[in-house]
């Protein structure tokens, strides 16, 4: 049984309002090198909205670290929304005056340090700020080689239901034509597609790994499931939380193997009471689909 996790809703809400900026600052990021690349040198204007829409996402920061209390919590997210929302829309303009860029592996690996990546440096701050050590947080010295086997166990069981259910989908989505549906790969697949070099499958590997599922079982299982569950709404934190796990990933063919594989990992974390049984078999199950990728395509391009 999952023990109790005392999260406080004002610091989850300025935890996830952080992760947004900084995933809105890893969009320009990707934008503005794309551009350096291919776009006009003498573009000043691009330039100039871009500097400015992270400015505002500066601000919008500055406003969620201040200290909220009952008495500023209003103020504090009114000009948190009035800083980040100018960023948007000066954002958006800079990005309509350049091209936009297509999926590459700098604008993956760019998108997992933003969101992730970002995740994990501010989870410490999260926990410090509540006074909790990662073993009070997710349980991290609860039975530990249960919880590594347990997570060896799912994934292993979980890797041919979820080809099973992903070819389910897709054969759905062909013969009904009425929904207008076109079975995509996942825009991650397609960039890993794409890395034909050492040093990109490595720093690939690393982020679909290690740094994604770490962060992810953190936000998702460790965080917001937990929250939700002890307002009140069990179910709605576990079907909650794995539509949303499943929508994150933006593709319709694993929106349903995903949704499943989530709930697995959560009940998962409440028999455990240890986070880490979800990340070994979110790690594992990515590993996993990692090597055979890989092991179906051709050779690499050598590094010289």
């Amino acid at each position: 049984m999952l023990s109790a996790r005392p999260w406080t809703p004002n610091a989850i809400v300025r935890l996830f309002l952080s992760l947004v900026v900084c995933f809105f600052c890893g969009s320009l990021l990707v934008t503005v090198l794309y551009h350096v690349d291919v776009g006009p040198r003498q573009d000043l204007r691009f330039y100039r909205l871009t500097a400015a829409a992270l400015g505002c996402a500066a601000i919008s920061m500055v406003f969620v670290y201040r200290s909220w209390t009952s008495e500023n919590v209003v103020s504090r997210l009114g000009g948190f929304l009035v800083c980040f929302y100018g960023g948007i829309c000066l954002g958006a303009w800079a990005q309509k005056t350049a091209q936009p860029p297509g999926p590459s592996v700098s604008q993956m690996i760019i998108a997992a340090l933003s969101f992730q990546g970002a995740a994990l440096v501010l989870i410490p701050h999260f926990l410090r700020e509540q006074g909790l050590s990662w073993h009070e947080a997710f349980g991290f010295g609860n039975r530990r080689r249960q919880a590594l086997l347990l997570g060896v166990i799912l994934a292993c069981l979980f890797l041919p239901v979820a080809m099973g259910l992903q070819w389910l989908s897709a054969q759905l989505m062909i013969h009904l034509p009425r929904l207008q549906l076109k079975p995509e790969e996942q825009e991650s697949v397609q960039t890993l597609q794409m890395a034909i070099t050492w040093w990109n499958r490595l720093a690939l590997g690393a982020v679909t790994i290690v740094l994604a599922p770490t962060a992810e079982e953190m936000l998702f299982r460790g965080i917001l499931y937990p929250v939700i569950k002890r307002a009140g709404f069990p179910r709605v934190a576990l079907w909650g939380t794995a539509l949303l796990f499943a929508g994150i990933h933006l593709n319709l063919v694993t929106f349903f193997p995903l949704t499943v594989l989530a709930l697995g990992l959560t009940l998962l974390y409440e028999r455990a009471d240890n986070l880490l049984a979800p990340i070994t078999a979110h790690a594992l199950f990515n590993g996993m689909n990692f090597v055979i990728l890989y092991s179906t395509m051709g050779p690499l391009i050598q590094v010289k």
